[in-house]
């Protein structure tokens, strides 16, 4: 894992940040990206407190020029790029189908599909190359199971599980993988705007998952760090559910 050169979208809060956090242990170096300068310098300045080399670089995942300015800043700084974590993403205006608009629907689709897509097509472009990267998107347990009332989340969900696969194809034989994370209820700002202030309403949500409680930021960031690291080596296009056994049932 060593010197990994590991760039990941969203990275200024929750998943993103845990995710981070978790390869710079690891002795990775790391860019990240969001849209708030602010925070992303101060994360950056943070990383490099715990000992690893990081930058920080604004990026809008919905804008195709500067997604490629991104990666090739991370190439520019660290002279290759070896994992990339498409975690930008939002739950939109959840709410019953017959009260999304336009612009509801273009919220949560350009951020959680174009995004994605715009982060695996750099992310390719620098990897086909070498013959080596991995991708790691990151979905949720309604990437291929229903709920209403997140009708819209759930299909651009269910968008990034179909992407993931696609591209695992594209790229099979020459050296990079691509792969997904799919969590459930995690402890996350995500999730309490979800669910609402309703502790009652929370406590029913988290009462269906088998391990009784919501994960952690971390737990879901160590499995995107298996799935960057060559301990996954054989494993693409695959969907791995970090859900508390949400999905087994």
């Amino acid at each position: 894992m060593s010197q990994q050169v590991v760039v990941i979208t969203g990275a200024l809060a929750g998943i993103g940040r845990a995710t981070a956090l978790a390869f710079a242990d690891e002795g990775a170096q790391v860019v990240v990206s969001g849209r708030r300068e602010e925070a992303g310098s101060a994360l950056a300045e943070e990383l490099r407190n715990r000992g690893a080399e990081a930058e920080f670089v604004r990026a809008d995942v919905r804008r195709d020029e500067e997604m490629r300015n991104l990666i090739d800043v991370a190439v520019q700084r660290f002279g290759h790029v070896d994992v990339v974590v498409n975690n930008a993403g939002t739950e939109g205006r959840p709410g019953p189908l017959t009260d999304q608009t336009d612009e509801s629907v273009a919220e949560v689709f350009d951020a959680n599909v174009l995004g994605t897509i715009f982060g695996m097509k750099h992310a390719l472009r620098v990897m086909l190359p070498r013959g080596k990267g991995s991708i790691v998107n990151v979905s949720s347990l309604l990437g291929h199971r229903g709920m209403g009332g997140v009708s819209i989340y759930t299909a651009s969900k269910h968008a990034v599980e179909g992407l993931t696969k696609a591209g695992a194809l594209e790229a099979a034989g020459s050296g990079v993988r691509v792969n997904a994370v799919a969590p459930g209820p995690v402890e996350t700002d995500m999730m309490n705007r979800v669910v609402g202030s309703d502790a009652a309403a929370k406590s029913a949500f988290i009462s269906a998952v088998p391990l009784q409680r919501a994960g952690t930021p971390e737990e879901i960031a160590q499995a995107i760090v298996f799935l960057g690291s060559e301990k996954s080596s054989y494993v693409t296009g695959a969907v791995l559910d970090a859900d508390g056994g949400f999905g087994a049932r």
